[in-house]
Parts: structure tokens; C-alpha cells; sequence
């Protein structure tokens, strides 16, 4: 028996088993010395967790957690909810990569991952080992971004009187993008540039959460807004009506205010995809990827026979492609996937997610 320490909880644990994995072979070891790869029995914790005897203070560098690019809505009868939340709840503590949200406005449990084949996974994982038998999954949907790409100068009052105490506030700024390497995987920025005393500091804050709690849905379709950052610079507060609530008021509406001027575009995920192939078939196997959208980076031998090519898909396009590639290889292609980047949508592609969105926001208002 061993005793190390977590040192997110720095709570002590007894491993009494240690094993080694290969495929679904479980062999005990005596021992594991620097750079093996082996796993505890029994050990509770999260992913990324650093364990040492108690005596070192260490902690490993954390991995870098992408943000997911693909959400679906899953659902299972009352009688299953027990299993299907408990294998929902080990999901999110095995995979930082694995999201978890329930939608208020419209009762939906909905999981998010790196991928069709990531969530599929969870989905056939729910079904084998906990038994939801009546699982049921929606569409697949692609996280999109949305994002502007000028400057555009604000002046925005928020002035509302309700027979007692009214609301004030008013603020002067812009808003402008941000160059790509100072955004990636963050959401906006927010800067003041007050010089006076026109609003009083203690209100700054509230101008920020007023930005972000905005830049959640964007104004095209309704995706959270990223690469944007928001100054101030002057504005004006009254003695009595000024609040916490104003100026963030104030700050959502200066931000739907310009978001048209400052010429918004939707950004969609750009996947590194390697498919491999017998070379007999490699005219059939690029023409699925063209006819995705895919742009050819490299192709080349790998070996004897075999034939592989790098492209760059987006994320939208590739629901489905294992069983076309599958269809025109006779069963020998295979393919991978990982997120590479956000790129911005092509005009056509943008025009029907945004009419889209209307659509559905018209819908919920005739409810």
C-alpha cells in the first residue's frame, strides 16, 4: 500500500493496486518509476490532478483545454434520469474537454465536445455502462463566434424614469477588434480610459459586466462574441439616479448601439483532418473533401500502398464524412480530426445561419 497526496484537495489517499493498461488487459505491476504510464485503483479525483507523497510541493504545468466546437441536445425518460445524470457527472470529472449546460429557456440538457465521434462516444457510453436505454440525441450544433472587424465610436445614455428613483447613466467609447494572437480562446477586453471624475470609479466595474454580460449572444445570430475589446472614456453620472444597474444597462446598450457599424462577421471552426487511404482510391478521397469545403494542404505516401492528406474542413461540413469515406475506400479509409482554428464564414454560409436565427427568434416570440 502506498499513501500520496492530491495536491488540488491536499487530501490523502491509500493505493493499494497498481496496474498497467493495454486495450482491455489489466496487469498489475510492483512499481512505476519516471515516465511510465500507469493507473491507480480506486483513486477519486479529477482530471489533470498532480499526486506526490506529501512531502514535495509540486504541481505539474495544467494541459491546455480548447474550447468545444460542437454541442448536441440529449434526453432520457424520467425512470433512467438517476444513471443518465450519474454518467453525465463522471463524464464532466474524467474530460476537461466535455461540457455540460441545461438550458432554462427550454429544458435542454445539452453536451459539448472536441467532435461528432467525441460525443458519440459519451452517447454509446451512456447506453453500455449505464444502462439509458431510452437516450435520445437532437441535431448536432457547430459553435460558432461572432466578432467586428472595424472600429465604431459610441455615446450612449441609459435614462429611464419610473415615478420614484430613475435610472442614468451615460458613456463615451468605442469598440475594435482585437488582433488575432490577443484573443484566441478568450472572449472580449474591456479598458477604461477615464480621466476625470464625470463617473465615479466604483461604477467602472459595472460598465465591464454590462460589456460581457452583452457579448454573450451576439446581435447576428445569437453566438457569444469574441475578439472584441471595449474602451471608455468619458461619460457622466447623476447623484441620485446613477446605479450598478444603469451603467450596465447602459454599457449593453452602447454595444447594440454600433455593433452594425462596426461591420460584425461569424467566425466558424476550421478542423485539421488527416485521412489515410489506399492510394488506388486517392482521387475518390480528395473529391470528399473538396466537396466539403476542404482545402488540400499536403498529400503523401506513407507506406507500400498507403496514401495520406492533410486539409483544413470546417467543422459543418464534416458531419457524417466516416461513412462517405468509408463508401468510396470499400471500408479502408480512415480519417482524424482536431480543432485548428476560427475563421470567418463565408458570406453565403453566414447570410443563412443569420436568417436562421431570426427565424427562431420570431418563433419564440409568437409562443
Amino acid at each position: 500500500t502506498w499513501e500520496i497526496t492530491n495536491m488540488l484537495t491536499n487530501r490523502r489517499t491509500n493505493v493499494k493496486r497498481l496496474v498497467r493498461m493495454h486495450s482491455n488487459e489489466i496487469r498489475d505491476v510492483p512499481f512505476a518509476s519516471g515516465g511510465d504510464i500507469v493507473a491507480l485503483a480506486g483513486v477519486d479525483c479529477e482530471s489533470g490532478v498532480t499526486f506526490t507523497d506529501g512531502k514535495e510541493r509540486v504541481v505539474c504545468t495544467s494541459m491546455f483545454i480548447p474550447d468545444p466546437v460542437m454541442s448536441l441536445s440529449v434526453s432520457a425518460d424520467r425512470a433512467e434520469q438517476p444513471r443518465f445524470q450519474k454518467g453525465l457527472k463522471r463524464f464532466l470529472r474524467e474530460d476537461p474537454t466535455f461540457h455540460l449546460e441545461v438550458r432554462q429557456a427550454t429544458d435542454e440538457t445539452v453536451i459539448s465536445g472536441m467532435g461528432e465521434l467525441h460525443l458519440e462516444i459519451y452517447c454509446e457510453r451512456l447506453r453500455r455502462e449505464y444502462n439509458v436505454t431510452t437516450l435520445q440525441t437532437g441535431a448536432p450544433e457547430v459553435n460558432y463566434r461572432e466578432t467586428i472587424t472595424v472600429r465604431a465610436d459610441y455615446d450612449y445614455t441609459h435614462k429611464r424614469q419610473t415615478g420614484g428613483r430613475g435610472q442614468y447613466a451615460k458613456i463615451v467609447g468605442y469598440i475594435e477588434p482585437m488582433p488575432d494572437d490577443d484573443w484566441e480562446g478568450e472572449g472580449i477586453d474591456f479598458e477604461s480610459h477615464l480621466s476625470g471624475n464625470e463617473i465615479p470609479p466604483n461604477f467602472v466595474p459595472s460598465i465591464e459586466r454590462g460589456f460581457r454580460a452583452a457579448a454573450v449572444k451576439g446581435q447576428l445570430a445569437g453566438q457569444p462574441l469574441v475578439g472584441l475589446r471595449a474602451v471608455v472614456e468619458d461619460g457622466q453620472a447623476h447623484d441620485v439616479d446613477s446605479s450598478d444597474m444603469a451603467f450596465q444597462a447602459a454599457a449593453a446598450g452602447a454595444l447594440a448601439q454600433v455593433y452594425e457599424d462596426a461591420m460584425p462577421v461569424i467566425l466558424e471552426p476550421l478542423m485539421k483532418v488527416e485521412v489515410t487511404f489506399p492510394s488506388e482510391f486517392q482521387a475518390a478521397a480528395l473529391q470528399t473533401l473538396n466537396t466539403r469545403e476542404g482545402s488540400i494542404q499536403a498529400t503523401r505516401p506513407v507506406s507500400g500502398d498507403t496514401s495520406m492528406v492533410e486539409a483544413e474542413v470546417p467543422l459543418r461540413t464534416m458531419f457524417g464524412y466516416a461513412s462517405d469515406l468509408r463508401s468510396v475506400t470499400q471500408g479502408m479509409g480512415e480519417f482524424s480530426m482536431e480543432y485548428l482554428k476560427y475563421e470567418q464564414m463565408p458570406t453565403n454560409r453566414k447570410e443563412e445561419l443569420v436568417i436562421k436565427h431570426r427565424e427562431q427568434k420570431e418563433s419564440r416570440w409568437k409562443r
